[in-house]
């Protein structure tokens, strides 16, 4: 610990220090004039004997080089890679040669994920900068380059560097490490052939406590926000092994980067091996023979392709790999058919998976594979159209970024480099499949590109792995598919010529004939709702019917939760395949006998659909893909689905209860409601999902029905409804907030007429109106019926913006809330003078005049109590923390955090502002009042217009927010003050304050205390003097204009 507190003393010194010291090394090493990007590099080879010692071995096995001017140009770019792996094989002492800080993926509260960390990667790139012309050597070349190693959880090393010398940073998520190298370039007969690079390096290593437990430890401590702790080191030998010609066997760059270092020395680092796929123009493929009898055999995988399945015989399967193979993932179809020991079941075919793999039991959950290195060729065969075909598979994690995993060029134990040949008279690709980088090549590849889709078919690819020996098997066969999507029948797929076959359509009419019993009120609801429908033609159904939305619990819960994706794409409707019609007219080749799209009429209902469900959220993993199939009845907006589910579960569970043909659970009914498109003001717009299983509750597969409700579902015609609604809103808006002034006015003139009763107005109630006046124009928020304001999903707040009603009908909303501010701060400043003007009449009875304090103290003691009540009950009592916080996305779209207690806050401000009429009840009460104060108009008016928004709740149904659990921004609809016992809550005691103040004013305080009387006890206390008004003669005058106020400011200086 010596040397890091010595280094810890003189940071800022030794930082200074090392980035000159480093600057003044890349001057010296590399010489140039100009900037980098635009500058002319000389290399200087001043090494050359410690490098021929340190590559003697190389040097011995390698063969004199022939005069080749092409070689020296050649060589540059054909031994330069990119984003291949390494690792390394720590040693007790362990010796890592970089550090790594973990990355979290923080959730986006959009979608139902919560914060995981990423997977990392471990990434080596190498560019090949300089090849010398100058020294002539038999045997060798002298080279120059950039070794790039990193640790990487986003991103890929795809781009030279742009500070070509050496370095080291380290952040969260980001380990990157560039050696700077020099060396020799030779070729040898070994292995048939290979291209040798013996290079010595120089980097920036980072420092290393020789006496640690974690040598680089520090790095937690000390991120790259400051700056890392670094070390020279140029006793570094990287040894990279290209082949002559890329072949099967031979087609991987093989490298060792070691230290030469003693183990003693904190620079030392354990040997790093690395692997890149070698890129040649010129491959040849040279497994004819064992190609040709792995694809002779006869073998149960086949049974894949037994016959239900139509396969692609075409000749352009070329375009169809190229569109579909590189960078979309397969996923890999559990072991549900084997039957033997667990270790032989659990492996994932001839991968040699990790324990990541091997702990989902056989059901390879998260686990994917992709196609890379595509190669597709003619050659001379027999067979007109035969192909030969090589690539690569690499099977990767789900939670590993794909975009790295597309840029990866590593061969390991989680790859196979496949060759073989198509035959379009079978329809299949047949392969050879080695093993990472060895020379182990014992599998049989089959790949097949289905043109038929059904309810257990839904994959546009279908492939297995399968032992070559069958005498010897190391693995139960694996299959694979990749899944069609809607889009990608746009215009990809049109050379396969897709078709569906449909198979539960009859299960599903049994499904609707138990929904949709004859009745009087279903021939009611058909005559007034209409649903989306067929037309000429089924683009714009197709739309309506897709949903790409949030959705929620049905019905609402009661506590927070896990938010929830919904994708519903429809792949068919009748024989129309993807977005647009590629049948073709011929019935026969499609097989269902569906009329063309144009001559589908209103009549000819309901309509086959087939789709694909995707419920994306946390406890909803084997609902990640649902293949379904069924109707859709036009006349009540239900779709009635029957569908087999994508189970992952461990292999012994899925053998005993799949189906024995398809290896799925095909006893899942899904029934969809859509909302209509009339009436959308009055009824949920939004669509509901509910899944069952047909399962005995005592099966394994068996699951509790689920309900889902989805956010506001806006069809391709509905925008006008939707702004219809949304201007309904602003008109009541304007009408509340016109009436509502109209209320202030009418109190300005009553006081006018009535001065006596001016100083017995409360400010702490008119405070509390300028509180719900301030909170729109300094917040941008609704006013009066923000609980009932519409979210809307992006693509509809655009309509929104740009509507020129809507937009106008925001400013005047605003406008009038400014006016209706100003009022009130007009009524409390005549309140205030009248009290002043009531003062100077008795000076010395200032406790004549009415006080607030008791009155806002009161106020302030009931609210804070009731406050305390409500969070105790609601979260305390659940076993929540009042501090826990939650991110959403607000009503504009912006990311919020909030508390839970900010929560509660937010909605008793609300509840404040409906009891308004609260502090006004318990002045009149302090200060005895035998007055009217209040007019009518005005107290009875603003209770009715704080009750609108509760009554227009009720009526009109709410819409949740599927961006956050509180559907808007001051209230919570679930539970509380805004259920619909809370609005019945509040609005009778808000009557009820109300019917207090006309009965404080009808009567006065005498005659009260004579009424509330129990036996011989009175509920009210003896009248005081205390505020007994004062002549106001002068007070009048004052109010009244201002010829009166200057003669009653004469008559006081008298």
């Amino acid at each position: 610990m010596s040397v890091l507190t010595s280094v810890n003393v003189s940071w800022n010194s030794l930082w200074l220090f090392a980035l000159l010291w480093s600057a003044g090394f890349a001057d010296s090493y590399w010489q140039s004039g100009v900037e980098e990007g635009t500058r002319s590099v000389s290399y200087k080879y001043d090494s050359i004997d410690e490098i021929n010692k340190e590559c003697a071995l190389v040097l011995d096995s390698a063969m004199e080089l022939r005069p080749d001017e092409n070689r020296l140009y050649s060589i540059k770019e054909k031994l330069s890679f990119t984003n291949g792996d390494w690792d390394q094989d720590l040693s007790e002492e362990g010796a890592p040669l970089m550090p790594y800080q973990e990355f979290v993926e923080f959730s986006d509260p959009r979608y139902p994920n919560t914060n995981k960390v990423v997977h990392p990667t471990k990434l080596v790139s190498f560019w090949l900068t300089d090849v010398d012309r100058k020294h002539n050597f038999n045997k060798s070349i002298l080279v120059s380059g950039i070794l790039q190693l990193g640790i990487v959880a986003r991103g890929a090393f795809s781009q030279k560097p742009y500070y070509q010398y050496p370095s080291f940073m380290s952040y969260a998520g980001l380990s990157e490490l560039v050696v700077s190298i020099q060396g020799i370039y030779t070729e040898s007969q070994e292995k048939n052939g290979e291209r040798v690079l013996c290079l010595l390096g120089d980097a920036r290593l980072p420092f290393r406590q020789s006496d640690s437990v974690d040598p680089s430890g520090w790095v937690k401590e000390f991120s790259y926000a400051g700056a890392p702790f670094l070390t020279q080191d140029e006793k570094i030998l990287l040894v990279l092994r290209y082949p002559m010609t890329a072949t099967l066997r031979s087609r991987a760059i093989l490298g060792s980067m070691k230290s030469l270092n003693p183990k003693s020395n904190v620079r030392y680092f354990d040997e790093v091996h690395i692997s890149s796929l070698f890129h040649s123009e010129n491959y040849e493929y040279t497994m004819d023979n064992l190609v040709s009898k792995a694809c002779d055999l006869r073998q149960d995988d086949d049974a894949l392709v037994n016959g239900e399945i139509d396969t692609y015989k075409g000749l352009d399967l070329c375009t169809v790999l190229e569109r579909f193979t590189y960078q979309y993932r397969m996923y890999a179809f559990p072991n549900w058919k084997c039957n033997g020991t667990d270790d032989f079941c659990s492996k994932m075919g001839p991968f040699v998976a990790d324990k990541e793999i091997l702990a989902t039991n056989g059901s390879f959950t998260n686990v994917n594979l992709l196609l890379q290195f595509i190669r597709c060729e003619e050659t001379t065969h027999d067979d007109a159209g035969t192909l030969n075909v090589s690539l690569v598979f690499r099977a990767i994690h789900s939670s590993e970024d794909q975009y790295v995993s597309t840029q990866r060029t590593g061969l390991n134990n989680m790859t196979i480099s496949a060759e073989g040949i198509w035959k379009p008279s079978s329809g299949q690709i047949c392969m050879v499949g080695c093993l990472g980088a060895v020379d182990s090549c014992d599998s049989r590849i089959s790949l097949y590109f289905p043109p038929s889709f059904s309810v257990k078919q839904r994959n546009m690819v279908l492939g297995s792995f399968s032992s070559i020996d069958q005498t010897t098997k190391s693995y139960f066969p694996l299959e694979f598919g990749m899944l069609v999507r809607a889009n990608d029948l746009l215009n990809q797929y049109t050379a396969v010529h897709p078709f569906y076959k449909y198979s539960k359509i009859d299960a599903a009419g049994a499904i609707l004939e138990k929904d949709e019993p004859f009745n009087f009120g279903a021939v009611i609801k058909k005559s007034l709702l209409k649903y989306p429908k067929v037309e000429k033609e089924l683009l714009h159904l197709r739309e309506d019917l897709t949903l790409h939305l949030l959705a929620v619990p049905d019905p609402f819960p009661s506590s927070f939760f896990t938010k929830i994706s919904i994708e519903l794409e429809l792949l068919t409707l009748n024989s129309d395949f993807g977005y647009y019609n590629l049948v073709s007219q011929n019935d026969s080749t499609s097989g269902t006998g569906d009329p063309p799209s144009d001559m589908i009429t209103e009549k000819q209902l309901p309509v086959n659909v087939s789709c694909q469900l995707n419920v994306i959220g946390e406890g909803y993993n084997n609902f990640s893909s649902l293949s379904l199939e069924g109707i859709y009845d036009p006349e009540f907006g239900k779709m009635y689905l029957i569908g087999c589910r994508d189970v992952r579960a461990s292999w012994k569970i899925l053998h005993d209860s799949m189906d024995p043909e398809t290896g799925l659970d095909c006893l899942v009914e899904v029934v969809v409601r859509y909302p209509p498109m009339s009436s959308r003001w009055l009824v949920d717009p939004t669509a509901r999902i509910s899944i069952s299983s047909q399962r005995n509750e005592d099966d394994p597969l068996y699951f509790p029905p689920i309900k889902l409700q989805t956010g506001p579902l806006m069809y391709s015609k509905q925008r006008e409804h939707i702004l219809f609604r949304r201007g309904m809103e602003g008109i009541l808006r304007i009408l509340t907030l016109s009436m509502a002034i109209a209320c202030i006015v009418s109190q300005l003139f009553y006081i006018q007429h009535n001065v006596n009763s001016v100083p017995f107005i409360s400010h702490v109630m008119l405070g509390v109106h300028a509180l719900g006046y301030s909170f729109p124009l300094i917040t941008g928020a609704e006013a009066l019926f923000k609980k009932a304001a519409t979210d809307f999903a992006d693509e509809q707040s655009y309509e929104l913006r740009t509507s020129l009603s809507i937009t106008s009908m925001g400013y005047l909303v605003k406008l009038l809330v400014l006016l209706a501010f100003s009022l009130t701060l007009r009524l409390c400043q005549k309140v205030w003078r009248s009290r002043i003007r009531m003062l100077t009449r008795a000076p010395l009875e200032h406790h004549r005049v009415p006080s607030n304090k008791k009155a806002l103290l009161t106020t302030l003691i009931m609210h804070t109590i009731g406050y305390i009540i409500v969070i105790t009950v609601r979260y305390a009592g659940a076993g929540k923390e009042l501090t826990q916080q939650s991110e959403f996305l607000d009503s504009s779209g912006y990311s919020r955090t909030i508390r839970l207690w900010e929560i509660e806050l937010e909605e008793y401000v609300g509840l404040v502002q409906d009891f308004f009429l609260l502090p006004q009840v318990i002045a009149n009460l302090v200060w005895q009042i035998n007055c009217r104060p209040l007019r009518k108009m005005y107290y009875i008016g603003l209770t009715s217009i704080r009750l609108l928004p509760h009554i227009y709740d009720r009526v009109i149904v709410p819409m949740p927010n599927i961006y956050f659990s509180e559907s808007y921004d001051f209230v919570n609809q679930r539970t509380g003050f805004y259920s619909k016992s809370g609005d019945i809550a509040i609005s009778i005691t808000a009557i009820f304050l109300a019917l207090i103040i006309y009965v404080q004013q009808r009567w006065n305080y005498a005659k009260l205390s004579e009424k509330l009387v129990v036996g011989q006890a009175t509920l009210l206390p003896l009248g005081s003097r205390v505020y007994e008004r004062l002549p106001s003669m002068s007070l009048e005058a004052e109010l009244v204009s201002d010829v009166n106020k200057k003669y009653e400011n004469e008559h006081d200086e008298d």
